[in-house]
């Protein structure tokens, strides 16, 4: 598990920082980011203020490191459902969560929940790495 949770940070920490590289190489080629309907909603909602074009699949590093480029600034670790995650919290009210898969060493599924009734169902440990 302290191997997921380096990648998770390596990954929030190349996020914030944008820097492309760096995204590539805690992703595995064939990664995949599947978001909740509330979530590619919620994006084309904000597209104005700078969110990321969102699709319920993205499917490739080069994709979906473009998508999180330069953005997760508030996102945090988090222990969810006991795995090394990730989550957006406003007041201490998780927000949205990203839950991460792994193998051969890299990322290589990305959940992002952003849907009320599925966020509850989760058990999330604010700040936990």
């Amino acid at each position: 598990m302290a191997r997921h949770r380096e990648l998770v940070g390596a990954f929030l920490a190349a996020s914030r920082d944008g820097d492309f590289g760096r995204l590539l190489a805690v992703l595995s080629p064939q990664v995949v980011l599947r978001a909740d309907d509330v979530a590619v909603r919620t994006a084309a909602a904000r597209q104005k203020q700078g969110a990321p074009a969102l699709a319920a699949q993205v499917r490739g590093a080069s994709q979906v490191a473009g998508v999180f480029q330069g953005r997760a600034a508030a996102a945090q670790p988090a222990l969810i459902d006991g795995e090394p995650g990730a989550v957006w919290a406003m007041g201490g009210k998780v927000r949205s969560a990203f839950l991460f898969t792994f193998a051969g060493g890299r990322i290589t599924g990305i959940d992002l929940i952003m849907e009320p009734e599925q966020l509850a169902a989760l058990d999330v440990k604010l700040g936990e790495r």
